[in-house]
């Protein structure tokens, strides 16, 4: 089987449009949470969100390609930007060899509303000619294989939260069954607006908290819903050996992946925790876990009352009891916030770069733990310990789980 590296990670998000200043602010615990500064909340119960401040996609595209495109591609492209430029890939193999599989859950909902509001407003004529390239999911993907002349598939995997994870995974899955050599992946989302935050409130997902000190609280008895959040991340994937001879830089290797679906419910995850816990084993059977290794898990963790005591269920019923309670876990939703489709992307950075640094990335605010979720959460600091892998889990609306394995290489 082929092995699958990384050679280029970027990120845009509330709290770094680096992945150097994202990092430092992950580790320090250093949140981007703040009132809505999109819209006026006066009529909302939630008022808080993980925006990405200041962004300038001009320091990445054209004016004409950005009055033509979604803010959620545009926080996508950008990211994909910075992997590609530090992976050096491009020009290393033919354009047919290379393909762009990226995620969103939600795509274009604000071009949705504005061009809406148009057509109450003033007409259909109004409506802009680019409405549906601007809403589509597929359109980051479509418009990074542009940017660079990938003529390998491109994709984008809409699986809710899980979205940016099960891009990568199944872009892992390109290259190591041999139908490309290197993947543009990852995730994006733009979706802090009136229409989905309203619909988040309605139904009960979302912190009502107007602190934002203590309103994203993963594990926390305090924890009352998530908060909302946006952004882009991605990977550049190469084969292993291509990657070895050109000299690329390599990060760390994905060496596992599983994906699954509870079929229970289209919002509620299982109570047993069986999909979460079996994307798990599926991944670190692929990883080649041996019992005994260090392991980090970048959790799920949105800091809903439903989602924590179930994902800790699920980490026990892979790993088991005893290797569950040795493990190190996180959320850095607990400073990122949740940002939806693009969450497993940059969790999956989060995850490299604490294999890379040797240091455990704190859940921020967790000052009063649940005891239903009673393992090693690392509470407030960052920690000063090297793993041998790092999970990512990533779970959906709709029952979608997945979960992705790193080793340094």
């Amino acid at each position: 089987m082929r092995r699958v590296v990384v050679t280029g990670m970027g990120i845009i998000s509330p709290v770094g449009q680096t992945v150097e200043t994202f990092w430092e602010n992950v580790t320090a615990g250093r949140h981007g949470i703040a009132p809505i500064s999109f819209f006026d909340t006066t009529d909302f119960k939630a008022k808080l969100a993980a925006e990405v401040k200041d962004f300038n996609p001009r320091q990445y595209m054209e004016k004409a390609d950005i009055l033509r495109s979604d803010r959620y591609a545009q926080l996508g492209l950008c990211a994909a930007v910075q992997a590609v430029e530090q992976s050096g890939v491009i020009g290393t193999l033919a354009p047919e060899r290379i393909g762009v599989y990226f995620g969103t859950g939600i795509g274009g909902i604000h071009t949705m509303m504005t061009e809406h509001d148009k057509l109450l407003a003033r007409g259909p004529r109004r409506v802009s000619a680019y409405f549906v390239p601007m809403l589509i999911a597929n359109m980051c993907a479509g418009t990074i294989a542009i940017r660079y002349g990938c003529k390998g598939a491109a994709l984008p995997a809409v699986t809710a939260c899980a979205s940016g994870s099960n891009a990568i995974g199944e872009a892992v899955r390109a290259i190591r069954h041999g139908y490309a050599d290197a993947m543009i992946t990852g995730g994006a989302e733009a979706a802090v607006n009136e229409l989905s935050v309203a619909g988040f409130i309605n139904m009960q997902a979302l912190t009502v908290s107007e602190d934002p000190d203590a309103a994203s609280l993963p594990f926390d008895k305090r924890r009352g819903g998530f908060v909302i959040g946006e952004g882009g991340a991605a990977l550049v994937l190469e084969e292993y050996e291509h990657a070895r001879k050109r000299g690329a830089t390599i990060f760390g290797e994905v060496c596992g992946y599983g994906s699954t679906c509870d079929a229970y419910h289209i919002t509620a995850p299982r109570p047993d925790a069986e999909g979460g816990a079996n994307a798990m084993v599926q991944a670190l059977r692929e990883a080649g876990y041996r019992d005994g290794e260090a392991v980090y898990i970048n959790a799920h963790g949105t800091g809903t009352p439903l989602n924590d005591p179930m994902e800790t269920l699920a980490v026990k019923k892979a790993l088991g009891e005893e290797a569950a309670r040795r493990a190190r876990i996180s959320s850095t939703k607990a400073v990122t916030g949740h940002m939806l489709g693009a969450a497993g992307a940059a969790e999956a950075v989060v995850c490299l770069l604490a294999l890379q640094h040797g240091v455990i990335p704190p859940t921020a605010n967790l000052l009063e733990p649940d005891p239903e979720c009673d393992l090693d959460y690392t509470p407030v600091h960052a920690v000063q310990a090297q793993a041998d892998l790092a999970l990512s889990n990533s779970l959906g609306f709709g029952g979608h789980n997945a979960c992705l394995v790193f080793r340094k290489v």
